[in-house]
């Protein structure tokens, strides 16, 4: 087995994502030819898919912490990282925390991983080394369906429609909010744009998402109705309040009494699953209270799946988002 260091040499000198063209980049047949090759990891576990220009990782983050709270064996994937790939692939428990991958795992499903790449390059089943997204994305998902995890919570790298991500059948996909991003290769206007991140809507598929400008709004809307999807507003978990009244300030959790260690949190009272609940989350402005909503109707949502979520593990879920 190659060692961590050299899996993560080997990883970066595939170069940064958007450096490759978009035809190379963006081609879900070669994703499919490489998952295909390692026995389909990615539905050995259910999921779902958040895409957007702004707040897909808060939004990420603290669904997946309900889902933990709720007593679910979670997953996590997100990007970028800040100090260490291995950030990316989480799994949390209802006992523990998140926990990212071990070096040593991480370092086995590389090795798993590229060399099976390399022997689809040679037997040209694929035209190409996959890149260092595709590569990241299929470690994942080996590492979720070896670990058992109940449900993965996927933030989209770039997009939606033609995302790595893109290739599982998620139980609820979540749209944030849009904007003008990566213009190169989504589009020039905010209306192509969401037409790219409405991607992960499936046909007759649960989507949550909450109003915002009237292009993406278009978009969606008709994505929804031509899918027969069944679109799902968070905008009752918006809270009518201002960010500055919802702020206060707690101690802070390392337990450092010196007076500025306190950090400031959001607190609020919410109508959720028939019962009221207090928010408690350290996500502070407006836009994190959209971010939170949006996590709390995806669990929601998921409830009413089957899943074990509940009034009081949306509450702790939440309070609980690191």
């Amino acid at each position: 087995m190659s060692s961590y260091e050299t899996a993560i040499a080997r990883m970066y000198a595939l170069g940064h994502e958007l450096a490759q063209t978009p035809s190379r980049k963006f081609d879900l047949t070669h994703m499919r030819v490489l998952l295909g090759a390692l026995d389909n990891p990615e539905r050995r576990f259910s999921g779902v898919l958040i895409a957007g220009t702004n707040g897909k990782g808060s939004t990420a983050a603290t669904l997946a912490s309900i889902l933990r709270a709720s007593g679910v064996e979670t997953g996590l994937y997100t990007s970028p990282h800040l100090s260490r790939i291995n950030e990316r692939i989480q799994i949390g428990g209802e006992r523990v925390g998140f926990e990212q991958i071990s070096d040593d795992d991480f370092a086995l499903l590389h090795d798993l991983v590229d060399g099976t790449a390399e022997r689809l390059v040679g037997q040209g089943e694929l035209p190409w080394h996959p890149s260092f997204f595709e590569t990241l994305t299929a470690i994942a998902f080996e590492y979720f369906a070896r670990r058992k995890v109940e449900i993965v919570v996927l933030e989209v790298g770039m997009g939606g429609r033609l995302d790595a991500t893109n290739v599982i059948e998620p139980c609820v996909s979540v749209i944030t909010d849009i904007s003008l991003d990566h213009q190169k290769f989504l589009g020039d206007t905010v209306a192509e744009i969401a037409g790219e991140k409405a991607g992960i809507i499936r046909p007759g598929g649960v989507v949550v998402t909450l109003p915002q400008q009237p292009q993406a709004n278009d978009v969606i809307g008709r994505t929804i109705m031509d899918l027969e999807a069944r679109a799902v507003s968070a905008v009752p978990y918006v809270p009518p309040v201002s960010p500055a009244s919802a702020q206060y300030l707690v101690p802070s959790p390392q337990k450092n009494h010196v007076a500025e260690a306190a950090v400031p949190v959001s607190r609020y009272p919410l109508q959720v699953m028939g019962r009221e609940i207090l928010v408690e989350t350290p996500l502070i402005g407006r836009h994190q209270l959209r971010n939170v909503a949006l996590a709390v109707a995806a669990g929601e949502q998921l409830g009413r799946q089957g899943f074990p979520v509940t009034a009081a593990s949306i509450e702790r879920g939440i309070r609980e988002t690191r």
